[in-house]
């Protein structure tokens, strides 16, 4: 099969599956010098089905290779999120003193005579860089028949107490449990039944220490979960994170348990969790999300294939007046793909604008720096083209916000075409923006990264410019960068050559 990466809606610098179904991330893992990303996939269809992991291997985390299938449904059920880890220590024996892989995930049983399901905790181990996978003999590790949404078991070696400890989704809570082996798991302690945001069921939480720039060398834990739609819901499906104290059994958070902390203010990162064992992790966390919403991912206008990831984004804290907070970068490989740019700085921006003209809004990266004005809103317009993409910002309320309830092909769901927000006050008269551009996205990164944006568009083939805009006066634009893209995709002139 000739696989069509070329499609007018394929992202272009955006981890998809090679054909089908995509959802989850899975098993991130980094070990001998490759990054492993497995992913929930349905390799039958286009739409959600018996779930499989997908695989695939990167050196930088922006050029991916597709590999084959890792993890297959067997007779304890389909195969749901989960995690890898390395096995250094051989703490599980599979390795015979080496290190090897482990991967823990979620397996899924239909009871018979019921549409109801079990889910119980399975895992397996690969002596050959994950190429190939052998569930162990005593799956499943873990039950519990108490909760009917028991999954996404996320597992990391807690060095201080020298054993394994794993953070699982149960309902609307997070339960924590401890191991030596990987294979027999003690319940520790429970989280989150009166904490955080319950509009929907929680799902693939993650847990792990940085430190707090800013914060005189403090080290603080991050517990990520996410929550699934609920139809009550306009948001969808999307991910909240909390900051605290870990003990080694149990998770403190350290806000009020109504605060609300939100990992991404856009419609489309759902599901996110870090990599383990990369490199430099003490610095900073890389994240990948899965870009959809349950409210429409399987209705979403692809062909061929559905499902997309956001781009690699490295976490970190900062202390701010509100307190601990994430922020959030792309990596910095992502800037092989930049072409010879365009520089503007010290533009005043009016009603008129038309700096950006004869520029396309096709795969690009901008950077701006605003000085407020007299302008009530300003930003951008992004696929334009009789339909459009707006990413602006309201002087007035102090938000950010990205407005695409004219953006293209919207018919699929109701709830797709809309306008949403983010808080986001400007320091000292300022605004900072940072988007990425993709044929059928953005990320908008705002605050150096303290707010982040992440939206799928739709646009008409003949949408493709962008604009610079202000309503109600005039803005300052103090600086932009406008960088094309080329596609991961591209071939270089040597793969050419051989083709």
């Amino acid at each position: 099969m000739t696989l069509n990466f070329d499609h007018p809606l394929r992202p272009q610098f955006h981890f998809t599956p090679a054909a089908n179904w995509l959802n989850d991330p899975n098993g991130m893992v980094y070990y001998d010098g490759e990054y492993h990303l497995f992913y929930q996939h349905h390799p039958d269809s286009a739409v959600w089905g018996p779930m499989h992991w997908g695989h695939a291997v990167s050196k930088d985390l922006v050029h991916w290779e597709h590999l084959p299938i890792a993890l297959y449904p067997d007779h304890n059920g389909t195969i749901f999120s989960g995690s890898a880890v390395v096995d250094w220590n051989d703490t599980s024996g599979f390795f015979e003193g080496k290190a090897g892989l482990v991967a823990i995930y979620t397996q899924t049983e239909m009871i018979p005579d019921s549409d109801l399901s079990i889910q119980r905790q399975s895992i397996a181990y690969s002596k050959d860089n994950g190429r190939t996978w052998i569930p162990f003999a005593g799956n499943p590790v873990l039950a519990d028949e108490r909760f009917p949404d028991f999954r996404d078991p996320k597992v990391f070696w807690h060095e201080e107490t020298k054993r394994w400890i794993m953070v699982l989704a149960a309902r609307d809570r997070l339960l924590l449990y401890y191991s030596a082996d990987l294979k027999a798991w003690t319940f520790a302690s429970e989280f989150g039944a009166l904490d955080g945001s319950h509009d929907g069921v929680w799902e693939c939480p993650d847990l792990f220490e940085l430190p707090v720039d800013g914060g005189d060398g403090a080290l603080k834990w991050v517990m990520i979960v996410s929550i699934g739609d609920d139809p009550a819901c306009p948001e969808g499906s999307r991910t909240q994170y909390f900051i605290g104290e870990f003990d080694g059994l149990a998770f403190t958070n350290d806000n009020p348990k109504e605060t609300v902390l939100w990992l991404d203010y856009g419609r489309d990162n759902y599901a996110g969790v870090t990599w383990s064992d990369a490199p430099d992790m003490e610095s900073g966390r890389l994240f990948i999300g899965w870009m959809n919403n349950w409210k429409y991912a399987n209705l979403i206008p692809t062909d061929g294939w559905r499902g997309a990831m956001t781009l690699t984004r490295k976490l970190k804290l900062r202390q701010g007046p509100e307190g601990v907070r994430l922020v959030q970068e792309a990596v910095e490989s992502l800037r092989q793909l930049r072409l010879p740019g365009s520089e503007w700085q010290d533009e005043r921006i009016g009603p008129d604008c038309s700096l950006l003209g004869g520029h396309q809004g096709g795969l690009l990266e901008l950077e701006a720096e605003f000085e407020l004005d007299t302008a009530s809103e300003f930003g951008f317009k992004v696929k334009a083209g009789g339909k459009e993409t707006v990413i602006g910002y309201d002087a007035a309320s102090g938000e950010l916000f990205i407005d695409r309830s004219d953006s293209g092909i919207m018919d699929f769901h109701a709830e797709f075409g809309c306008r949403h927000t983010a808080p986001l006050p400007a320091k000292d008269g300022r605004i900072k923006l940072q988007l990425w551009l993709d044929r059928s996205s953005v990320e908008v990164f705002a605050d150096d990264g303290g707010v982040v944006m992440t939206d799928q568009l739709f646009p008409l083939e003949t949408a493709d410019g962008i604009e610079l805009y202000a309503a109600g006066g005039e803005v300052l634009l103090r600086s932009l960068r406008l960088y094309p893209l080329r596609s991961i995709h591209a071939l270089t002139a040597a793969e050419a050559a051989i083709k």
